[in-house]
């Protein structure tokens, strides 16, 4: 449902908050017109009662929904009324009412469940110029407003002060140039300078209570799309093997927020950060997100924690890379996670360490993974969803692997490593049922033995213990560079035999 819904919800975002401009002449008639086609195209079913009047063209009872799922629910936007307005210089202005609902339905159960959002602005039309080739849309309101309304489930709605939500969006601006060919694309820039998150909650079987609140600074944000016009269906696997192409990126230069529960146990969470960048892209190539944040901070406290804690980090990373179409040809794959001078403060590090004994460097974990394998479902399919989940299928197979960079570094220890891998999926048996690796491993480790010495003098190793740490970490490695540093070759082959710097293990 999410990734449905997600595409939908895209889909009304291109024509909700777009923009640019252009110098041919474009009707009512053909922006009207084109919109039909395009949210059609994108899994839509568009209605309403059209009406010209003069240069107006009014679109009454208008109303898009989109089938979420097989059977998961719908999406749907309605509007009294839609205007196209030609302004006489070749230009349209598309003007929506200042405050229209969109509803979201999910089955589950024999129940129905839905949400009615609410979105407000000031009544700032969307210019559209250009031809009907190349239309180009412009869109700047001072504020815009998405409220939570109604929510609830078959037969029961409930009660409003269960759960509210507001979001206000100010100083929006978009640019949108919209192509029509062979196949439909789109590019879109935008911005807005300030985004404040509002949400409250109650239980309603106790005086349980908690609120969410926040703020977004400086959001900037591009998005290149291609949209097939020959897709076997609108729904998503047909339109990726048709070639949609999907490319978005997001940034923000600050952000804040706040966590408080209060009730029987309390709970106060602030959060806050220097900035980050969101980017997505989706084509049959596969699907790749990458996430970060940089100089974050934490403020915790509550009544089950028995000090409040303030956490720091300067920067955190995900990278994701997965193929998402079936193929019996190698794709790529990737991950990637970024931890980076993670620091707790003194407080905890005495309850761990009185005597200072570690040193209190802040702590570093950084994973770069890339490599090949083979998909042997569709991602989205749910036939080939529900054959993986009851065992009638593979999910697929790894054929190479590739440690770009590991690094951990914590209490005075340094592990650095790198490595390439192939498997041979074909034997199962040499290493028990995983596929066969064939390649090499380096790794560095500096600070061990000066981490076991400070380790035997807390009292959380004994000399036995510490003797047989030595004595693998001698079995695996050799004396490198520097003092206190170890260096390893690992070479792992298909036949079963492990080699550590030339010596075989097994």
């Amino acid at each position: 449902m999410t990734v449905s819904l997600a595409r939908g919800t895209g889909a009304a975002a291109v024509l909700i908050i777009t923009a640019q401009g252009a110098f041919a002449d474009v009707s009512a008639q053909d922006v009207w017109s084109d919109w039909k086609a395009y949210m059609t195209g994108t899994g839509y079913t568009v209605t309403g009662t059209e009406s010209q009047s003069g240069n107006v063209l009014t679109v009454s009872d208008f109303s898009m929904n989109m089938q979420i799922g097989a059977q998961e629910g719908d999406m749907e936007m309605t509007l009294p009324s839609l205007e196209f307005v030609e302004n006489g210089d070749g230009t349209v202005n598309v003007v929506f009412p200042k405050e229209f609902p969109i509803v979201v339905a999910a089955d589950e159960d024999n129940k129905r469940f839905s949400a009615e959002i609410i979105y407000a602005h000031d009544g700032a039309p969307i210019v559209v110029s250009g031809d009907p080739t190349e239309m180009t849309y412009d869109y700047a309101s001072a504020e815009g407003t998405l409220t939570l309304g109604k929510f609830g489930a078959t037969g029961e709605d409930i009660p409003a002060d269960l759960l509210q939500a507001t979001v206000v969006l100010k100083d929006i601006a978009s640019k949108t140039i919209m192509r029509i060919a062979d196949q439909r694309s789109y590019t879109q820039s935008q911005s807005i300078s300030n985004i404040t998150y509002d949400i409250a909650f109650k239980d309603p079987d106790s005086d349980d209570s908690g609120s969410i609140k926040g703020s977004l600074e400086n959001i900037t944000g591009a998005v290149s799309s291609i949209i097939p016009t020959d897709a076997i269906s609108p729904m998503l696997p047909d339109l990726i093997k048709g070639g949609l192409n999907v490319d978005a990126n997001l940034a923000y230069t600050g952000g804040n927020s706040t966590v408080m529960v209060t009730g029987s146990d309390s709970f106060d969470l602030k959060s806050s950060s220097a900035g980050g960048t969101f980017g997505v892209a989706m084509s049959s190539d596969g699907l790749a997100y990458d996430v970060s944040q940089r100089d974050i901070k934490l403020d915790v406290s509550g009544s089950e924690i028995p000090f409040p804690l303030a956490l720091s980090m300067a920067e955190t990373g995900f990278k994701l890379k997965m193929p998402i179409a079936k193929s019996e040809d190698e794709q790529d794959f990737g991950l990637g996670i970024t931890l980076r001078d993670f620091a707790v403060p003194d407080m905890l590090w005495g309850m761990v360490d009185p005597e200072g004994n570690l040193p209190r460097d802040p702590a570093t974990i950084v994973l770069d993974l890339a490599g090949k394998g083979k998909l042997l479902f569709d991602m989205f399919d749910p036939t080939a969803i529900e054959a993986l989940e009851d065992g009638e299928k593979e999910p697929g197979e790894v054929n190479a692997l590739s440690i770009k960079q590991l690094l951990v570094s914590a209490a005075g220890a340094k592990l650095t490593g790198t490595g390439d891998f192939t498997f041979n999926n074909a034997d199962l048996e040499t290493f028990d049922g995983m596929p066969a690796p064939d390649g090499v491993a380096n790794v560095e480790l500096t600070g061990a033995n000066g981490l076991i010495d400070n380790l035997i003098k807390m009292g959380l190793l004994s000399d036995n213990d510490a003797m047989g740490a030595r004595m693998m970490m001698g079995m695996f490695g050799v004396p490198g560079e520097g003092e206190d540093t170890l260096t390893s070759e690992i070479k792992v082959s298909e036949d079963g035999q492990i080699h550590a710097n030339g010596q075989r293990i097994k």
